[in-house]
């Protein structure tokens, strides 16, 4: 089943047209790759899909499950099943994580009362969770992000990602700050979102972190367009070449 589909998709930010007709679609149980140097607009994908403000779309479309949500705020596309991990997740002072999982899962669970205790068989998952990206129940006790390093950010996006059980996740560079052990332990996450059926948008520079976690597609974007599209090949060639054979291949299609 098709979830995501971004149709031709021009977006200005601060005057700037920065998305100059990109299309993609994203799958059920799919992994998308989105590479491209810096500046590309790999990451105004990922804002313009979730509807962040000042990310003005003058033309084309998003489609999710069908259905457009260029006239849905944030917090509705959020709600239909979409959810971001961030190039660099905010620290939220005053919040600790705890209070936040628990609100996290409880709107999961419809409830009203954000701050409720979820019942015994959540907290559990919770455990679960924590165990699956590397992080321990100390670091309930603490602000958001405050005082995590960059490595400890991505695994609390992670960890927020498996309990609020989206439908697509786009994940901006989830690799970065991340030692090797780390790639790997962040990459057997991803693995999972795929084999639960989920879609997944994975952003990233570089190819190391596809080597362990191999995509369906791969589009490469370069101002603003979509250079190439193919498959792992196109990452490999990245990898080896890094991205100056873009130069002349927009629009260009590898499979």
């Amino acid at each position: 089943m098709m979830l995501l589909k971004v149709v031709d998709l021009h977006v200005e930010v601060a005057g700037v047209e920065v998305l100059k007709g990109v299309s993609l679609d994203v799958r059920e149980g799919e992994i998308h790759a989105l590479m491209g140097p810096n500046g590309s607009g790999k990451s105004t994908l990922a804002y313009t899909i979730l509807g962040r403000e000042g990310y003005l779309v003058k033309s084309g479309d998003i489609l999710f499950e069908g259905r457009s949500v260029l006239g849905l705020s944030t917090d509705e596309r959020a709600r239909l099943g979409i959810f971001l991990a961030l190039q660099e997740p905010p620290q939220i002072p005053g919040l600790r994580l705890s209070p936040f999982l628990n609100a996290i899962i409880n709107k999961r669970l419809c409830r009203k009362e954000l701050n409720k205790l979820p019942p015994p068989q959540v907290l559990a998952e919770v455990g679960k969770a924590l165990q699956a990206v590397g992080l321990s129940r100390p670091h309930l006790s603490r602000e958001l992000n405050m005082g995590f390093s960059g490595g400890e950010k991505k695994r609390s996006e992670l960890l927020q990602a498996i309990l609020l059980k989206p439908k697509l996740l786009i994940l901006d560079e989830p690799d970065s700050g991340l030692d090797a052990d780390g790639v790997k332990a962040v990459a057997r996450i991803i693995n999972s979102f795929k084999q639960e059926g989920k879609g997944v948008l994975l952003i990233t520079h570089y190819a190391r972190l596809l080597k362990h976690v191999p995509p369906d597609e791969v589009t490469v974007l370069y101002r603003g367009k979509v250079a190439v599209r193919g498959g792992p090949e196109i990452a490999e060639r990245i990898d080896s070449e890094g991205y100056s054979f873009l130069n002349g291949s927009v629009g260009k299609d590898e499979h």
